[in-house]
């Protein structure tokens, strides 16, 4: 079986991620205990009762990603062999791709998270954006929005996702109007997104930098498998080479589409999304409709992945 490993980043953070995992799985309970030590505050609570509103808060979200992804993996790995040829993640994703790769341990990868997140928490504060949805309208054309719109201020595309869907990041005032030009060029929908920041824009450069000193004295290990990068769409199989692509990803684009057409072209049979909720499954339908995703999220949909790799049944049988 060729298959990868995909993990979802922010927006796929809900209210009750990661239970299923801590209620079946040791590995990942002592990881939710792990994670509550080193940052300070019940993890697991938060993750499993809310609120919603501070879930959702950059500071709190990207380490409760982080620790569900690598609890999902940890279930998994206790009931099943787990080789993929590659795995990638959607933005902090990422850093679960590298956990799952070997690249880090837990115990880094939180402790990169946190300060990722940090950092770019106290970059919007000091420099507010916005960032929106735009629905219907090919690369090109919002790439040219965002072009005419910089006259109001910093925009530019920070994910593009899958055909169809694309994200522009910047100062409200040029978000604002690179959406109105979006919208006059034939855009089905433009919608705000409920964030606090100007995330995956030059907005963030300042942020990037910072954590770039914290991804050095890491020293990452080579990834094995390889990592598809974000901001290059590109296998990454050595260690040196990961703190400079986690340093541009905080600034530059998330090209997702691109990373899931390469793992496609390189004989992807299925994948498996390992985390909260099902939003990259959704994504794959529109890049590579005949690539199946198994969205590891609560305990049938983690048995349905360890009956597909032991297997015992093929992918989308049930």
């Amino acid at each position: 079986m060729r298959y990868a490993l995909i993990f979802p980043g922010q927006g796929s953070q809900k209210v009750g991620m990661g239970g299923a995992f801590r209620r079946v799985s040791e590995s990942a309970r002592r990881l939710y205990v792990s994670a509550g030590e080193a940052l300070g505050y019940d993890l697991a609570e938060l993750c499993e009762n809310g609120p919603a509103e501070a879930l959702s808060q950059t500071l709190y979200t990207q380490p409760a990603l982080f620790v569900a992804s690598c609890a999902a993996l940890e279930a998994l790995r206790e009931r099943v062999a787990v080789c993929p040829f590659a795995v990638a993640g959607h933005s902090v994703g990422e850093y679960a791709a590298l956990y799952a790769a070997g690249s880090l341990t837990f115990e880094q990868g939180l402790a990169l998270v946190r300060k990722r997140a940090e950092l770019m928490h106290e970059a919007a504060r000091e420099r507010p954006g916005a960032m929106a949805a735009v629905l219907g309208l090919d690369r090109e054309r919002v790439a040219e929005c965002c072009d005419r719109a910089r006259e109001s201020g910093i925009v530019g595309i920070a994910n593009i996702n899958c055909p169809g869907q694309i994200v522009i990041s910047g100062e409200k005032a040029a978000v604002d109007a690179a959406s109105d030009l979006a919208r006059q060029a034939g855009a089905k929908r433009v919608l705000g997104l409920p964030v606090s920041g100007g995330f995956h824009s030059p907005l963030m450069v300042q942020a990037g930098d910072a954590l770039h000193a914290f991804l050095r004295a890491a020293s990452l290990k080579d990834p094995d498998p390889p990592v598809v990068v974000n901001v290059a769409a590109e296998y990454c199989r050595f260690g040196q080479d990961l703190a400079p692509y986690l340093t541009m990803q905080v600034s530059g684009t998330v090209r997702w589409e691109e990373s899931m057409r390469l793992l496609a072209n390189d004989g992807m049979e299925f994948a498996i999304e390992l985390g909260s909720g099902n939003v990259l499954a959704g994504l794959m339908k529109r890049i590579c409709a005949d690539v199946p995703v198994i969205s590891v999220e609560d305990e049938s949909s983690l048995d349905r992945a360890v009956d597909v790799l032991s297997g015992q049944t093929r992918v989308g049988e049930r």
